[in-house]
């Protein structure tokens, strides 16, 4: 997207809420820079997150006139607000962005309902690392907690995989932030 067709860049500290959950829907947003995270609280309180995004990423399409989940910055996001109504946005643009959306949903949705904790951690590093389009690195924005949380896993158990695909020597883990794919072809057979 050109920046004329969307409005300036607004910050967003870490944690900080960029729109919540219930809040009148119309606008989609463009991470600039950072990372966002999708959220929606649970009927008996927990949080779900659905989905991260990352620069170049657009998020926010609703089906309805209200928002279904929340938006947070993971580590101080850059957004742009982007008005669907504009002249300027392309109806085609902003339809393949939610064609790109839905599919990173189904694909999620499948990540969580028929892979074992191996598995969702594999395909995730392997998304991620094709997403920030690097050679081996992948930068980990979130924390732990965050990403149990978008696989539906505790934060034990995401440490206990990274564990043991450092010790299997498919990963090493340089520091907190940062992964590195020693072996890609072995985290890609454990992610099928």
């Amino acid at each position: 997207m050109a920046k004329a067709e969307a409005g300036p860049v607004t910050f967003y500290p870490t944690d900080s809420t960029i729109f919540a959950q219930g809040d009148k829907a119309g606008s989609v947003y463009l991470v600039e820079f950072g990372t966002v995270r999708i959220c929606r609280v649970t009927s008996d309180g927990r949080r779900q997150i659905n989905s991260f995004h990352f620069a170049g990423d657009v998020f926010g399409f609703e089906a309805g006139d209200e928002r279904q989940c929340y938006a947070e910055s993971v580590d101080g996001a850059g957004i742009r607000v982007v008005h669907t109504d504009a002249s300027g946005v392309p109806a085609h643009r902003l339809l393949q962005l939610a064609l790109t959306s839905f599919a990173s949903a189904q694909h999620h949705l499948l990540r969580l309902g028929r892979m074992n904790a191996v598995e969702k951690l594999a395909s995730f590093l392997l998304d991620l690392l094709d997403r920030q389009e690097s050679d081996n690195v992948v930068a980990l924005q979130m924390q732990r907690c965050d990403i149990a949380d978008y696989l539906g896993l505790t934060f034990e158990t995401v440490s206990r995989v990274l564990r043991s695909l450092k010790d299997g020597g498919i990963i090493k883990v340089p520091s907190i932030d940062r992964v590195e794919i020693v072996d890609t072809a072995a985290l890609a057979a454990l992610s099928d």
